[in-house]
């Protein structure tokens, strides 16, 4: 018979999902159909997708501050820009005929103002209309149109506008014979940006789920077995969804956050419904003396499968939540909101894990105990590396620990950016379009630096503007008043506005002086406060994780080395992992293998995303093979044995759960944005790392090495787990 489980709350849970499996089944199905239409379906009238949004991740402080006194002083609209190509310039009556119909735009609702070499003083040839002209004359036939929205309008006015606009510009481009047209504007930006990432997601879960079925029917040998954490995948991902979707009522969510934490939730749910699902199986083979199995037989299989691996799915959920909760430190709403939707969706994860899929396993019960492998062996693949790397622990522990450090290098010089529109792939029309303007039309691009002045005196900021000119990395300078009590001086760089050779010229600017108050902005000086509040923070997010994560980890373990020892090692694999992010990325690497064109850095979210998101995922793995170390320890098993059967038992669930989650972050890496496209590449090379190098070579040498002291705790703190400890 199977030996008795403790009547835990866990234990008492599966006894009930052992009983009324089909209960719990309807209602999570129900839940899950009713999550689908929400977010996906627009039952409400919106969906997820119409409430995403895309710009770059600002924070309180001088940029932003300036950017409120240019808003407040020249309040702007948004404004929708047109090139067009081929058109006959030199044709007089073309030309009069499509400027009386672009003239028409003006008294359009909610249109402000139109700029267009065909409506500018002094015609083609004059000085207003050079900048809005390709190469500044009118030979190469190309021009630009600007419409811009009166400041205030909401969505709805906007868009009525913006396509009465095009409206009447199409007609203007039809009266130049041979002429073609292309738009741009922040929300066109915006809905590319969102489609792909729409277009990302599908491709993602349409690459991770056939590929995942197919995995697990090879890990478990049926098609059963292999189907019930697809199942809880997908109900998870419609719970996931629907939480995204309610965030978005409450914080500005921006388009990448989907991708990142739904893939995260899938991975996460396969992972936890494998290791459900093999101990279900496990558990089932103990009454094999049976000739039937009975009711009573599955019921405590279930039993003990949520004593035994849904503590450790608990502890995963938890450890990985703690893990994201650290993003809520920072000031950034973009982070606060991919930590809340990070968090809830690993609860989902983990709830799904906990109920639906052990409420699976015992309607097809029958099925899985006919095709099931008993229980696992003692020995094995596993417990022989288990058992080969203590003989030359030292060695081991310096080898990986070396290789690790080497890849870890890279990082050490990371380049971090905001790129734009250059997260879009090189051929998306968005990207392509606005490529061309600032070629073409720098005069209509936004300045790579603005200084906003608080001076009257317009003699004074230009005086002092002349020696900005004498920078390192800047180009040109110019000052014009704003309102009547502040100047704007317009720096721009010889470099791309979010380099670092821009973000050198931010500090010269700001650390230049002036006699009189001054604010810097512009993307390079936002990319700057943003990391300078990212780092503000990090020593919080860093103390409560690692508070989190050693609270959770004694509980489970009852040590103080075991947290400490996989704090350290998380660090040397997710160094690894930085280091080859930054490699790829950063100094343009395996762009054609990847299919991305390098911007020179790394998008500025992806190292803390990495390090969130990375440990999490890494502690997981932890989790699955410390809760089965401490198991047999707990029995009485001496540690070098308990090593050895805990890598034994868990070897296989926790490199097919790699393998199954570096299937699922491939999704990430085939998709087009940039940053989600860095996210993947990251995540993989930490789960691959994590689980070869740390999980089979690291821990078993320094386990090893520490020996008895791997369960050492001061006599207070054994005494506190003894009586609060979570054990079976």
């Amino acid at each position: 018979t199977a030996p008795a489980v403790r009547r835990t709350l866990l234990a008492r849970l599966g006894a009930t999902l052992g009983r009324h499996p089909v209960a719990w089944v309807a209602g999570w199905l129900l839940l899950a159909v009713t999550a689908f239409a929400v977010a996906v379906g627009g039952v409400t009238g919106e969906s997820l997708f119409s409430r995403l949004t895309q710009g770059e991740p600002t924070v309180a402080g001088q940029s932003q501050q300036a950017r409120d006194i240019l808003s407040s002083l020249q309040p702007t609209g948004e404004s929708l820009l047109l090139q067009v190509d081929g058109a006959p310039l030199g044709d007089p009556a073309a030309v009069r005929a499509a400027a009386a119909v672009t003239a028409r735009v003006a008294s359009i609702p909610g249109v402000a103002a139109v700029r267009s070499p065909l409506l500018a003083p002094g015609g083609l040839t004059g000085p207003a209309a050079a900048p809005l002209l390709a190469g500044g004359t009118v030979a190469e036939g190309r021009f630009a149109t600007v419409v811009e929205l009166r400041a205030g309008l909401d969505k709805k006015a906007q868009q009525q506008a913006t396509a009465a606009a095009e409206q009447v510009l199409d007609e203007a481009v039809r009266a130049l014979p041979g002429a073609t047209a292309s738009y741009g504007s922040t929300e066109r930006i915006i809905s590319a940006v969102t489609n792909t990432i729409e277009k990302d997601l599908v491709r993602g879960e349409g690459i991770a789920l056939p590929l995942t079925f197919v995995v697990m029917i090879f890990v478990f040998g049926g098609l059963v077995a292999a189907g019930l954490p697809i199942v809880g995948a997908v109900v998870a991902i419609g719970g996931a969804l629907l939480s995204l979707f309610g965030f978005s009522h409450l914080l500005r969510l921006d388009a990448t956050v989907v991708n990142i934490v739904t893939l995260l939730g899938l991975g996460l749910s396969i992972d936890y419904g494998l290791l459900t699902v093999s101990r279900f199986r496990e558990e089932l083979a103990v009454p094999r003396g049976h000739r039937a199995l009975r009711r009573e037989d599955v019921v405590a299989a279930t039993e003990r499968t949520l004593a035994t691996a849904g503590r450790t799915v608990l502890f995963s959920g938890l450890t990985v939540a703690i893990a994201l909760s650290g993003l809520l430190v920072f000031e950034a709403e973009i982070m606060k909101a991919i930590g809340l939707a990070g968090v809830s969706v690993v609860l989902v994860a983990m709830v799904v894990a906990l109920t639906l899929v052990p409420a699976l396993a015992v309607l097809g019960a029958r099925q899985l105990a006919r095709k099931g492998p008993g229980r696992q062996a003692d020995e094995g693949v596993f417990s022989l590396l288990a058992r080969a790397v203590p003989r030359r622990p030292v060695a081991v522990l310096g080898v990986v620990a070396a290789a690790l450090l080497s890849l870890g290098v890279p990082a050490l010089s990371m380049r971090l950016t905001d790129s734009g529109t250059q997260l879009l792939p090189v051929t998306a029309p968005q990207r392509v379009f606005f490529d061309r303007l600032a070629a073409d039309y720098p005069a209509l691009s936004t300045p790579d630096v603005t200084v906003v002045a608080a001076s009257a005196d317009t003699a004074a900021v230009t005086g002092w503007a002349r020696g900005l000119q004498t920078l390192p990395g800047v180009s040109s300078v110019a000052v014009r008043p704003l309102g009547t009590a502040y100047q704007a001086v317009t720096v721009n760089v010889t470099g791309r506005p979010t380099s670092e050779d821009a973000q050198q010229v931010v500090t010269r600017v700001r650390e230049a002086g002036a006699p009189f108050q001054t604010w810097v902005t512009g993307q390079a000086a936002s990319q700057l406060d943003f990391l300078a509040s990212m780092n503000r923070g990090a020593p919080y997010a860093v103390g409560l994780v690692v508070l989190g994560t050693v609270v959770l980890l004694f509980l489970l373990t009852g040590s103080l080395v075991i947290p400490a020892k996989a704090l350290l090692l998380n660090v040397l694999s997710l160094g690894a992992a930085l280091g080859i992010v930054a490699w790829i990325f950063g100094d343009g690497n395996l762009q054609g293998l990847l299919a991305f064109s390098s911007v020179g850095a790394v998008e500025s979210m992806v190292p803390f995303l990495v390090l969130a998101f990375g440990f999490g995922l890494s502690m997981d793995y932890e989790v699955f093979l410390l809760s089965r170390i401490a198991e047999f320890h707990s029995s009485g098993v001496e540690s070098d044995r308990a090593v050895s059967l805990g890598l034994q038992r868990t070897g296989r669930i926790v490199t097919s759960a790699a393998l199954l989650i570096v299937i699922v972050f491939a999704g990430f890496v085939a998709g087009d944005i940039l940053i989600i496209k860095e996210m993947g590449v990251a995540l993989v090379a930490a789960i691959v790392v994590d689980a070869t190098l740390v999980r089979m070579l690291l821990v078993p040498a320094t386990m090893t090495l520490l020996g008895r002291w791997n369960w050492w705790a001061p006599g207070p703190l054994r005494r506190l787990h003894d009586r609060f400890g979570i054990a079976e």
